[in-house]
């Protein structure tokens, strides 16, 4: 059985041994994630580079997801490291303290006080520290704990409710913008997006620094789900970053706010990936709990493009056993998966060729007992708008162009094939194409598939023609051609 659901794993500490993350590789998984938050520039080349090397050797394509750091409002550094605030304590975070104690810390965002009034509740390491502002005078923010528990250096700050006004793109941004166009990102996120000008404008930067991927909306503020339909208009795809937008939306409200994203991000022909804690158990024990199982599960039922595996296998003891245990969990609850129509009114949304293309296949796998899908494909565009509905019919992706193959390594149920360089006869293509996957073991004569292709060959965005085949028979049974 062939897994739909991708698995996103993040690069760290405990899989730069390239026997790991070849294990890894080998285990599941489509695309890595470079978190920009640590390590340096040529750091992330050489992990870019390894993975593309590792894969290649081992016959599978393997995206590349580079994570900008964004503005992560931050405590400074303490005198010694930590200190321990208790309910009731009077604390105060103050812009120009360069080193902590019991009374105060400095603050890496020296604006803050000017997004703060008497009142505001702060979330400090994840919310497990909760303070009340009870005044704000020129740098310095007076607190009140209501929540206590050991702080150390550089722990995250988050207003409930939102309202901070930090830009979503930091200088550092900018720069390792440069870096994810230089190592060919296949796919840049955007943290802490608050609408879709952050988007349009880290397009803006990575298209002029020579970049091509695709960008990914990291959904973490509560401003952000006010805004979720002008970010999806702007982006390619988005991330349930369910950690920062918990802690600002409150940890009940997450999972219905997931449920929406997806099934939002779906709607609009956009990617999306589920993470954050999804196997956090996984960073110190060689199995998942009940519980984590049934979040990736849940993630899966929702139709989610990627589930996401962050300390589990940046940090972790056991990342080749996370990377395996989300992969059977994924496979498990895909055979529940049901098939749903498309929820869109057609009247009232404009229809492209490749959609009207894409919607016919899809109609046509529904109803026929199709083995696979062949999408010949320059921009993998229409293998998007097909991975967009429900089905458990394999879609191929065949395509002479790398990038493209790296791309689709997120999309659901698409599987990257390098195929058709120098090729430009369309039954030439097609016959070859069947070939192919008959070679694979995808598709035995007598089954019958679909295949799509544009007609002149070549062009990016063209896919015109639909042929339903019966392998083998060295025919075309039925073709339905848009002009």
């Amino acid at each position: 059985m062939i897994r739909r659901t991708k698995i996103v794993a993040t690069l760290g500490p405990a899989c730069n041994n390239p026997k790991i993350l070849e294990r890894m590789i080998l285990a599941g998984v489509d695309v890595v994630r470079i978190n920009f938050s640590h390590g340096t520039r040529e750091q992330h080349i050489e992990f870019a580079e390894l993975t593309r090397a590792l894969a290649k050797t081992a016959g599978r394509t393997v995206g590349v997801l580079a994570d900008l750091q964004g503005p992560k409002i931050r405590v400074g550094r303490f005198e010694h490291g930590k200190i321990r605030l208790e309910v009731g304590d009077e604390f105060i975070l103050d812009s120009y303290c360069e080193l902590g104690n019991q009374e105060r810390v400095g603050l890496d965002y020296k604006e803050l006080p000017n997004d703060l009034e008497s009142g505001a509740i702060l979330m400090l390491d994840d919310g497990r520290i909760v303070l009340s502002v009870s005044a704000v005078r020129d740098h310095q923010v007076f607190c009140i704990v209501e929540q206590g528990g050991i702080l150390s250096n550089n722990k995250g700050i988050n207003r409930k409710g939102g309202g901070l006004g930090a830009p979503a793109l930091t200088t550092k941004d900018l720069e390792d913008i440069k870096t994810a166009a230089e190592l060919g990102a296949d796919y840049l996120a955007v943290s802490f997006v608050r609408s879709g000008d952050d988007i349009r404008q880290a397009r803006a930067l990575m298209q002029e620094a020579g970049g091509k991927g695709m960008i990914m909306a990291k959904i973490e503020r509560s401003e952000a789900i006010l805004a979720l339909d002008d970010i999806l208009e702007a982006s390619d795809a988005i991330m349930v970053a369910r950690g920062d937008l918990a802690v600002e939306v409150g940890d009940a409200a997450v999972p219905a706010l997931q449920k929406r994203m997806i099934r939002s991000a779906r709607t609009n022909n956009k990617l999306v990936v589920t993470a954050t804690q999804m196997m956090e158990s996984m960073i110190t024990n060689p199995i998942p709990t009940r519980a984590e199982v049934s979040d990736v599960a849940n993630a899966v039922l929702d139709g989610t493009d990627a589930v996401m595996l962050s300390a589990e296998s940046a940090a972790g003891e056991y990342p080749v056993e996370a990377v395996e245990a989300m992969a059977r969990v994924c496979l498990e609850a895909e055979k529940e998966y049901l098939v749903s129509h498309d929820r869109r009114n057609i009247t009232l949304t404009q229809v492209t060729i490749e959609e009207a293309i894409a919607r016919a296949t899809m109609f046509t796998a529904s109803g026929l007992q199709i083995r696979a899908i062949a999408a010949l494909t320059q921009s993998g565009i229409t293998a998007l708008l097909m991975s967009r509905r429900s089905s458990k019919v394999p879609i191929f992706a065949l395509s002479p162009n790398e990038e493209t193959r790296r791309r689709v390594t997120l999309f659901r149920g698409v599987y990257p094939v390098e195929f058709g360089e120098g090729l430009s006869d369309p039954e030439i293509i097609l016959n070859l194409a069947e070939e192919e996957l008959l070679n694979r073991g995808v598709v035995r004569n007598g089954d019958i598939m679909v295949m799509t292709i544009g007609e002149p060959v070549g062009k990016s965005g063209g896919t015109n023609t639909m042929k339903i085949i019966r392998v083998g028979e060295g025919k075309v049974r039925q073709g339905i051609e848009a002009t």
